[in-house]
């Protein structure tokens, strides 16, 4: 359509009506908006750098928590089941071939080794690498330019985030587990027994509603503290819930990202690991949409939004 078709509609008939209606729903807009400043472009190097970043830092982070866990079955398994849940295809499961990771290797992890000390560097440089591309977009989507604060100092928030972010996962491990003996305690009050098919959902359902919790709070984080763009919260809180709903759809389907690269035989050495970048991409793009969302509600009620202080503040686009 052209421009003055959309601002007389009635000149290109019904169907002229009709796109210019649908041009104005709310949801198309926040998927415009992604488009217009290349959001897919961005997803995808961050999927890039993403995959690079978790390898390092699940290394890393069993490195250190394996001198609180050596040995104690009943705190590793859950940090082990928390990260599969969190990263489909992550963890290799009990008797079966696909998993990028074995738990074994994991549990014998050692800071202190020679391979520790360099994916400690890695971590470092990959995660944090990841964190300020991820400030980058999301201040991209708000038409913000980039943060003038002093190298070191964003680098040490950005270090800090990282380290919440590893906090929040093993907290999340720790409700998850209390969820499930919860659980597991109430259901044969009301007759239902644990290991049912009830039992089970009812399971499911308690893991799916931690791993909600945890991923709304790691989105609010990177929008409101990683990035520095001061959004009211009464404005956040509608992105983070739709994009912790986005990455909760995606690991549900994580299994079936995975056969998408099993499916061809040329992939199927490489299965796991293109599986992951899949999923890291679709991850990506749900977070960056999730911006575009809150950009776009912002934007319609007229909220200014700035940036943290020592940036300037860029004319919204």
């Amino acid at each position: 359509m052209t421009q003055d078709e959309i601002r007389h509609p009635r000149k290109s008939g019904k169907f002229g009506v009709l796109v210019v209606r649908v041009q104005k729903l709310f949801a198309v807009r926040v998927f415009l908006n992604y488009g217009a400043v290349q959001g897919p472009i961005l997803a995808s190097g961050l999927a890039y750098q993403a995959i690079f970043a978790v390898f390092a830092g699940v290394w890393v982070g069993f490195s250190i928590a394996g001198l609180v866990v050596a040995g104690n079955h009943q705190l590793q398994q859950p940090i082990i089941d928390a990260l599969s849940n969190s990263i489909p295809g992550l963890i290799k499961q009990p008797g079966s071939s696909s998993g990028a990771i074995d738990p074994k290797v994991l549990l014998n992890a050692g800071v202190f080794s020679w391979t520790g000390a360099i994916a400690l560097v890695g971590v470092l440089v990959t995660a944090l690498g990841w964190l300020a591309s991820a400030r980058a977009a999301i201040r991209i989507i708000f038409g913000l330019p980039q943060p003038k604060t002093n190298f070191v100092m964003l680098k040490l928030k950005d270090l800090g985030v990282a380290v919440g972010f590893g906090i929040l996962l093993i907290v999340s491990a720790a409700l998850s587990v209390a969820g499930s003996a919860g659980t597991t305690a109430l259901l044969p009050l009301i007759g239902v027994s644990s290991n049912s098919v009830l039992g089970a959902i009812a399971g499911r359902i308690v893991t799916l509603a931690v791993m909600f919790a945890l991923d709304a709070t790691i989105l609010g984080a990177l929008f409101r503290v990683l990035s520095g763009v001061e959004i009211p919260w009464k404005r956040l809180r509608g992105g983070v819930l739709a994009g912790a709903l986005g990455l909760g759809a995606l690991k549900v389907l994580g299994g079936s990202l995975l056969g998408v690269s099993k499916s061809n035989p040329l992939l199927a050495s490489f299965a796991v690991i293109l599986g992951l970048l899949i999923f890291f991409n679709f991850v990506c793009q749900v977070i960056l949409i999730s911006a575009s969302w809150i950009r776009v509600a912002v934007d319609d009620r007229h909220v200014p939004v700035s940036g943290m202080p020592g940036s300037e503040v860029g004319a919204r686009h």
